[in-house]
């Protein structure tokens, strides 16, 4: 496992093609954070050799934001079917200034990130988390088209199996976790998009998402919870978080995982009997294939740096709900 560093350079999220790089006003607080640490094989988890400055520049589109999003009625069901006339968009407080393209999106390649906290807190039922995220990435993972990777935590992140559509092999690298030591889910959670979803090459739309498995709670990271949230934001990961919590009741880390999860339009779930793990992953696998892909023209867009909110509405705000990313960082002219 690696031990914690200094400060990396931040970087924002991409919407499409060119490189600039993002200016300090966009960056969090100095902070201490994690490198990226050893696979499991002892090899550096970088498949690129290229300076931190040059692999943290970021793509993006002239003055357009793409956002996957998911629907559901006032009963919690996914909605499929609805058509781009039934929703607004509000970018930065303005409507949008044109919509480019609109999807119901149930075939976009993944990448994903399966965390799974291995600290001392989460023992309970580790084995049976184990083999539901297993379970998931079976179920989940198409050959040739998705892709994973697994990160173990306790006071490190720690590669267990890099970025493969191989299920055999990450089923192998949830199995080499083992639980013990402290807990710092926010460096993981930084290190996990900072360094893997961030680098890794994207040809055409891409779903990205972050399946946390942890009870929330933080008592070794060097950075915040928000720091750590905003980088998830930067990289256009949707987070889902699944509580091991087994106390019946939520906690502050479930506030945490909650947090986490509605920053990025994802869901967090609090599976108190220990049945119900696989029913979270169960759900976290059709929602996956089951939501809208749409890119937009913001209006008065500026290549500041700054974070830009994003609202999307249906206009039947009584029957149905939209689950969306809060919003993004603008890039910065060079």
């Amino acid at each position: 496992m690696a031990q914690a560093g200094t400060a990396p350079q931040s970087s924002s999220p991409s919407s499409a093609q060119s490189s600039v790089e993002p200016s300090s006003q966009s960056s969090p607080p100095a902070a201490k954070t994690p490198q990226a640490p050893q696979s499991s094989t002892g090899q550096s988890s970088n498949d690129s050799g290229a300076d931190t400055d040059d692999v943290l520049k970021i793509r993006v589109g002239i003055n357009e934001v793409n956002v996957v999003f998911t629907v559901t009625d006032k009963h919690g069901r996914r909605v499929t079917d609805l058509k781009q006339n039934d929703f607004r968009i509000v970018d930065d407080s303005k409507p949008a200034a044109e919509v480019r393209s609109f999807h119901a999106e149930t075939n976009l390649p993944l990448q994903v990130g399966l965390l799974i906290d291995a600290s001392s807190s989460v023992r309970d039922r580790f084995k049976f988390e184990q083999e539901s995220a297993i379970e998931f990435l079976n179920q989940t993972l198409r050959k040739r088209y998705d892709q994973a990777f697994v990160v173990g935590f306790d006071a490190t992140p720690e590669v267990t199996q890099d970025f493969t559509d191989d299920t055999e092999r990450l089923a192998h690298g949830v199995r080499e976790l083992r639980p013990g030591g402290g807990t710092a889910l926010y460096d993981a959670l930084y290190y996990a998009c900072r360094d893997k979803l961030l680098r890794a090459p994207q040809i055409g739309p891409t779903r990205r998402a972050i399946i946390l498995l942890s009870d929330g709670e933080d008592n070794q990271s060097h950075v915040t919870r928000e720091e750590s949230i905003e980088m998830a934001q930067r990289a256009d990961a949707i987070i889902y978080t699944i509580s091991t919590n087994v106390s019946g009741t939520k906690g502050a880390g479930d506030k945490v995982l909650e947090r986490m999860a509605d920053a990025t339009g994802g869901r967090a779930f609090f599976p108190f009997q220990i049945r119900d793990v696989s029913n979270a992953f169960a759900e976290i696998q059709d929602e996956l294939r089951s939501q809208y892909d749409v890119s937009y023209k913001p209006a008065d867009f500026k290549l500041d740096g700054h974070f830009r909110t994003i609202e999307i509405v249906a206009n039947d705000r009584k029957n149905f709900k939209v689950r969306a990313r809060r919003g993004y960082y603008a890039p910065v002219a060079q």
